[in-house]
């Protein structure tokens, strides 16, 4: 029997200058973006994963394969740690990433120029704990929003600048009504309103929210809940304030009293909806100041679709949800099951009184 030879994998096999290194750095965090871009994540994604790469490095001075979890303890210990949990997970993840890319494709050249043996530096003792359960949302009383909404859209008729004021009106009551974020709403344009689809027209929401880094996912919105209505007198009677080309491609729906070079209007920002919403809770809804905002309003048009009799699978298409539980927690304040159980044992107990008592 053959003895074999083994080697001391914490020795390189030979050494590297600092100019093969930094060439050899540059090449993997090359690799590393064309890598993830072949898998289909968004540009935005990317960028995200390099600018918490290269914020980690900054910090760290050295090559991150170099990184011990001794480093890791110390970055996300002290240095993020009064980040807000979003963003260390955000810079955890990246890290982790990285780490999977180093080991499936970089490990024996590593091995080979610094003599380092890949392992993350994140482990079960400091990695940031995942996410918890979402906080609640509890929507204002239909009472509430009517208000809301009757008491701003009369201020219209005597608002110093009509034409933003009816925009800030027209988007907050359309995520009101079929539930956008407030990101797909800002980035329709005049062209997604198709009129001539189903019963009362659609929206083709081309910047919906992915998942797992999936980039943008479309889907198409009918406009029912009275969006159909709002939308037609928005168009016709408020986006010509704008601009006066309905046919310009790239036009947007919501855009800004600004124009281009060629004259085109720019697109609204989602601070200035938010702005003009907070505004006229403000002035008709006090009692919601900052707590109605955007989200909130979709968490609304969830809860009355269901209570009008919309079932959890349409709402989830509605709203552009990968998984039907994340619907769930939209609308699961409306559920009875608790209530009806109590009911429902109330008279059981009832009846067993009734019985004994014959």
């Amino acid at each position: 029997m053959a003895l074999a030879v083994v080697r001391d994998l914490s020795t390189a096999r030979r050494p590297a200058s600092p100019e093969e290194l930094e060439a050899f750095e540059t090449d993997v965090l090359a690799g590393f973006v064309l890598a993830r871009a072949s898998a289909g994540l968004a540009d935005g994604t990317i960028r995200g994963d390099m600018s918490h790469l290269e914020q980690i490095r900054s910090w760290f001075g050295r090559p991150l394969w170099e990184m011990q979890p001794s480093d890791a303890d110390a970055y996300f210990g002290r240095t993020v740690r009064s980040a807000s949990q979003g963003t260390r997970l955000a810079y955890a993840q990246s890290l982790s990433t990285f780490f999977d890319f180093l080991e499936l494709r970089f490990r024996a050249d590593l091995h080979a120029v610094t003599g380092t043996v890949i392992a993350c530096p994140l482990d079960e003792m400091n990695r940031p704990r995942g996410r918890g359960e979402i906080g609640l949302r509890i929507p204002p009383t239909d009472p509430e929003v009517e208000m809301l909404f009757t008491g701003w859209r009369d201020d219209l008729a005597t608002c110093r600048k009509f034409a933003p004021a009816a925009r800030n009106y027209t988007a907050a009551k359309l995520i009101s009504l079929v539930g956008l974020r407030i990101n797909e709403a800002r980035r329709l344009d005049l062209d997604d309103v198709r009129w001539e689809l189903g019963h009362f027209g659609k929206l083709h929401v081309r910047f919906g929210k992915g998942t797992q880094g999936s980039g943008p996912r479309q889907r198409v919105v009918p406009l029912i809940n009275g969006a159909d209505r709002l939308l037609h007198w928005y168009i016709e009677d408020v986006w010509g304030y704008f601009d006066g080309d309905h046919t310009r491609p790239g036009a947007p729906l919501f855009p800004t009293e600004r124009h281009h070079a060629d004259g085109s209007a720019t697109r609204a920002g989602a601070d200035s909806l938010r702005r003009g919403l907070a505004e006229a809770v403000a002035s008709h809804l006090p009692t919601w100041s900052d707590r109605l905002t955007p989200h909130v309003l979709r968490h609304l048009c969830a809860s009355q679709l269901y209570r009008h009799g919309m079932d959890l699978l349409a709402i989830q298409e509605l709203l552009g949800h990968w998984w039907v539980a994340t619907t769930m927690r939209y609308v699961h304040v409306l559920h009875t099951h608790v209530e009806d159980a109590w009911i429902a044992g109330q008279g059981r107990a009832a009846a067993r009184l009734k019985g004994l008592a014959r």
